[in-house]
C-alpha cells in the first residue's frame, strides 16, 4: 500500500540524516521509526533502556555482529527454503534465526540512533566495527 504523509520539516531532516549515515533510503528510515511503535513491550523497554547506557556501550551494541556459525546457518536454511527443500522443522529454526537477526538491527539502529542525538558522527562501517 501507498500512503502520503506530511512530515514536519526538523522530522524528515533527522530522518535524511540517519538514512545517509545508515545509505537506506529515507522512506525506510521514517517506516523502521514508526514500525517501532508496534514494538511488543518488553523489546520497547529494552530500547528505552539504551538511553542510560554510556556511549562505550552503544558503540559496542552498534558494532554487534550475529555469530559466524548463525549466519552460516541461516544462510543455510535459507537456500534450501528458496529451494523449496526445507523442513517444517527448519523453517520453525530459520523464522526464529530471522526474528533474532531483527531484533539485532533494531538495536543496532536504535544504539546508532542515539550516538547520533549524543553528537557522534556515524557511517555505515561503524556497525561493523569496534569503536576506537
Amino acid at each position: 500500500m501507498h500512503y502520503t504523509l506530511e512530515v514536519p520539516e526538523d522530522i524528515y531532516t533527522r530522518a535524511l540524516e540517519i538514512a545517509r549515515t545508515t545509505a537506506q533510503p529515507v522512506e525506510q528510515v521514517l517506516v523502521d521509526q514508526l514500525m517501532m511503535l508496534t514494538l511488543p513491550p518488553d523489546e520497547q523497554a529494552e530500547l528505552n533502556a539504551l538511553r542510560q547506557l554510556s556511549d562505550d556501550a552503544l558503540w559496542s551494541i552498534a558494532a554487534e555482529q550475529m555469530a559466524e556459525s548463525i549466519q552460516t546457518r541461516m544462510q543455510i536454511l535459507m537456500e534450501r527454503n528458496s529451494r523449496g527443500q526445507i523442513t517444517e522443522d527448519e523453517y520453525q529454526e530459520l523464522a526464529k534465526l530471522v526474528e533474532r537477526g531483527n531484533r539485532l538491527m533494531v538495536r543496532k539502529a536504535e544504539a546508532s540512533g542515539i550516538l547520533m542525538e549524543r553528537g557522534h558522527p556515524f557511517t555505515p562501517q561503524d556497525y561493523t566495527r569496534k569503536h576506537e
